[in-house]
């Protein structure tokens, strides 16, 4: 395996997104310094970079407690998306039930039911977690449920004829099939679980990114309201790095369709 080669198509592929991010950082710094915006609206990146710096222990602190949150609530949500999917794939009365009441859940904002959490179940992580619960199934949930319907009608006939089982046809066939589907709304249900955790932190915690945030505001501590943000972000970008390389993983004895980049224009 040639890893300097690797590691060189690695730098070329990631070069174009690293020359915007910079550019798009240095023209905030300079965007900042000419026209003479207060830092305390609006704080140029070194000064952020500064404020991370300066208070890095207290942001670890914090991070932790979004993390833990972040993790568990996506760990449910994904035992709950397979076993609504698996209910709604075997039995039609279970497709007919559940599937358009998860459909339905989506059309409440989930923002309008943290502060009901916090008054059902307190200010602990039992209502973090069901917030990020709320934002992450759904996305797994539907793409799970088209992957599993995706599988050719000619491919289960084969397996019957040769005397497969139901349960054997939706292990062997079916999930295998629905992992591309299945890891495109785990990447989506990564990036939103801390959209999650921050918004369940904001009404009804006493730690966590998202109350620093809200208490960092209160107080026009902007810059320490965009180090928080940083590591969110980096937090959100860790899990969806962890979902990838578990994709990698989990498919790699499939045959390389499943997981071809199919592109219309330049190579």
């Amino acid at each position: 395996m040639n890893t300097s080669g690797s590691v060189k198509k690695v730098l070329v592929d990631w070069l174009p997104a690293a020359a915007v991010t910079l550019s798009l950082i240095v023209a905030w710094e300079v965007l900042v310094d000419v026209l003479d915006v207060q830092h305390w609206l609006l704080p140029p990146p070194s000064v952020i970079v500064v404020e991370i710096g300066n208070s890095f222990g207290f942001l670890m602190r914090h991070a932790r407690v979004t993390a833990a949150e972040t993790l568990l609530g996506f760990a449910i949500s994904i035992l709950l998306a397979g076993g609504l999917s698996s209910g709604i794939i075997w039995s039609r009365t279970v497709e007919r039930t559940i599937y358009p009441i998860i459909i339905t859940s989506q059309t409440v904002p989930i923002i309008t039911l943290a502060p009901l959490l916090v008054i059902w179940v307190g200010t602990d992580i039992t209502s973090k977690v069901i917030v990020i619960v709320l934002f992450t199934f759904f996305p797994i949930v539907i793409s799970l449920v088209a992957g599993l319907r995706s599988v050719d009608q000619e491919m289960v006939d084969m397996f019957r004829t040769l005397g497969a089982s139901p349960w054997q046809i939706f292990r062997k066939l079916m999930i295998p099939s629905a992992l591309p589907n299945f890891f495109a709304g785990l990447k989506v249900a990564a990036v939103v679980s801390v959209i999650g955790a921050v918004i369940g932190e904001w009404f009804g915690s006493s730690a966590g990114l998202g109350w620093m945030m809200k208490i960092a505001g209160g107080q026009f501590q902007t810059a320490r309201v965009f180090a928080a943000i940083v590591v969110l972000s980096i937090l959100a970008m860790a899990l969806f790095a962890a979902v990838v390389a578990t994709e990698k993983w989990v498919i790699r004895k499939y045959p390389p369709t499943a997981n071809r980049v199919i592109r219309l224009g330049d190579s």
